[in-house]
């Protein structure tokens, strides 16, 4: 059985010689769910990029859902971006539709899937996100936490096998935070999350991997590593 993701000795330097990821390696096995902490510039958000094909791999490897991603083809690149379900921190940087429908049904649709699919598919990923019921409204109308999840669910409806969420509790009001961590621990995909919410990594990840420097620098069980102060204090993280 292949890893959800497998990441090995992976480097990028940007185009002003910033340099992101200096060697990271990480796996991720089918139906974990994983946080990914670390102080800002750890390389965490170019390490998501990289696992959808955003980022192209300069050096080391990616592979997800058994697909290498370097230098991969077309077919295979487009696979792999059904099954890595990419969700941002900013939700209007996904909701560009006039409704939810449209912009839950944009990825089926390009997919070129039958209308009937397309319908039963934005259905029942609005249903997962607890959001049946809002089709026809205009996202741009919703608070900040329903923005999340429709974003999610614009990801959910491709039906993918692994889910990367960026920064997901960001800017959510007490109660849009708890519905969304209850929201994330209903979801079956595998999933590597990137928070500096360390009170939503304790409540609902086991494993905990950190990242300084472009590296991964600890991964192991969260109770284990968020009770080492010295390690996360040497890493830029507060006790919750």
């Amino acid at each position: 059985m292949h890893h959800s993701i497998e990441v090995a000795d992976l480097h990028y330097t940007y185009s002003d010689g910033q340099r992101a990821l200096n060697g990271a390696t990480l796996c991720v096995a089918p139906g974990e769910k994983v946080a990914l902490v670390g102080p800002n510039g750890a390389g965490k958000s170019t390490l998501i990029l990289h696992l959808n094909g955003i980022l192209s791999v300069q050096r080391g490897s990616v592979c997800v859902c058994g697909v290498a991603l370097h230098g991969c083809s077309k077919r295979d690149l487009a696979r792999v971006r059904a099954e890595v379900g990419l969700v941002f921190q900013h939700p209007d940087d996904q909701l560009f539709s006039p409704t939810v429908f449209e912009d839950v049904a944009f990825g089926p649709r390009y997919q070129g899937l039958p209308e009937a699919e397309v319908q039963r598919r934005v259905s029942k990923a609005l249903a997962d996100v607890h959001m049946s019921g809002f089709a026809t409204r205009p996202p741009h109308h919703l608070s900040a936490g329903q923005k999340k999840r429709i974003a999610i669910a614009t990801v959910l409806s491709m039906q993918p096998e692994v889910l990367v969420l960026d920064e997901p509790t960001a800017g959510l009001d007490p109660r849009g935070r708890r519905e969304l961590i209850t929201l994330l621990r209903e979801l079956p995909q595998t999933m590597l999350v990137s928070t500096h919410d360390l009170r939503m990594v304790q409540e609902l990840f086991p494993r905990t991997i950190i990242m300084d420097a472009g590296r991964v620098v600890a991964d192991g069980a969260t109770a284990e590593l968020l009770a080492d102060e010295a390690l996360l204090n040497a890493h830029g993280l507060e006790l919750p």
